[in-house]
């Protein structure tokens, strides 16, 4: 069929629209997403530039972006051990006593380890929990069970601060008041409801014929949830493992509250002492003991990253 001049540049023409269309879709799609990339990244960089910018920099006004002069001073006291007044002669020009950290509360080293700690076993426990918890609301007709549901969900309705005094003053009584086990305990308390109910709700995506297909091949009950079912849920449990892990890690008023010597304090509590009670605010430990409190989580993220990342085949049935 011939087709003339005309209507072939009449179909170039609408190509190039077309062309021109999309790229102008995408340069937006890409400038819009580098600005929401940029609005999350930003504190994070404008956090770890502080941590290396001296003291005299800190409240220039208007803020500047660049790195006018670099120090390593404050990272020396918070991961190196130096003495908060040696540093604080060096950048502020005069001592000022102790800080409000004490003498040594500056090192941050054993605090995240307190942090590592805590958050690792919490959320050890919580998984464990929840996973066989989960696995059994979703795969057994027990009487009540939406009732149960709704009491683990109905314990995230009431505030942390409603919570603290009542156990604080349990922990006290049966000894677990100051102890690294009672913090572990309260934090699998205030992760575990969240765990249960994401994960029951992947296990629910999972067709129950995958455990009885397992289970008709020869497989216990227990056999074709550890065999086959835990594998199509391992990207949830990953993300439930994460949440988990960052809840813990950035918990403040539960880990203020049930410890009281310095050496079990987590990161949150350490650095709120960074404060004005000594006449200044130490801006600069501060940001570097944030930086430094941000490594062990992104270490960890990296660890099951390739579980987040995976393709979504929760629930699909392999023939």
């Amino acid at each position: 069929m011939h087709v003339s001049e005309a209507q072939l540049q009449i179909n170039r023409d609408y190509l190039k629209r077309k062309h021109r269309t999309q790229f102008i879709q995408k340069l937006v799609l890409t400038i819009v997403t580098g600005l929401v990339v940029l609005v999350f990244i930003f504190p994070i960089f404008y956090w770890a530039r502080l941590s290396i910018t001296p003291y005299k920099y800190v409240f220039t006004l208007p803020p500047r972006f660049d790195f006018p002069e670099v120090t390593t001073a404050w990272w020396s006291v918070v991961i190196g051990g130096r003495s908060y007044s040696d540093v604080i002669l060096e950048q502020v020009g005069n001592p000022s006593g102790v800080g409000g950290a004490g003498t040594s509360g500056y090192d941050i080293r054993p605090r995240i380890m307190n942090s590592v700690t805590i958050a690792g076993l919490s959320t050890l426990i919580v998984m464990i929990v929840a996973t066989f918890t989960a696995y059994a609301l979703s795969r057994f007709n027990i009487r009540g069970k939406q009732n149960v549901v709704f009491f683990i969900l109905s314990t995230r309705f009431m505030p942390g601060v409603a919570v603290v005094l009542p156990l604080f003053l349990m922990y006290r009584a049966i000894g677990l008041y100051d102890t690294l086990l009672g913090l572990v305990l309260a934090h699998v308390v205030i992760n575990l409801p969240l765990a249960i109910l994401l994960l029951k709700s992947f296990f629910d995506d999972v067709p129950q014929d995958l455990d009885d297909a397992a289970m008709v091949d020869g497989c216990t009950r227990f056999g074709a949830f550890w065999r086959v079912i835990i594998r199509y849920v391992a990207p949830g449990l990953a993300a439930a493992a994460v949440l988990c892990f960052i809840f813990s890690w950035n918990e403040f008023l539960f880990s203020l509250y049930l410890t009281r010597t310095p050496e079990l304090q987590t990161v949150p509590v350490t650095i709120r002492t960074y404060d004005a009670s000594a006449g200044i605010t130490e801006w600069g430990m501060m940001a570097a003991a944030g930086t430094a409190a941000v490594v062990p989580v992104f270490i960890f993220v990296l660890f099951v990253q390739r579980y987040l990342i995976r393709g979504l085949t929760l629930g699909a049935v392999r023939g």
